[in-house]
């Protein structure tokens, strides 16, 4: 039998994911910025 691959560390599998949930964060920071007028930094106190 094979050994399956590792889904830990820089691998294709765990890169690409990383890629989508980074685009996924962006779209939604994004948002909250469109939907209530102030920055992520001022909202969460910093800016």
């Amino acid at each position: 039998m094979a050994e399956p691959a590792p889904r830990f560390g820089f691998v294709e599998f765990a890169e690409t994911w990383n890629g989508r949930l980074a685009m996924l964060g962006f779209v939604i920071g994004l948002a909250t910025e469109l939907l209530t007028g102030q920055s992520i930094l001022s909202q969460i106190g910093l800016g």
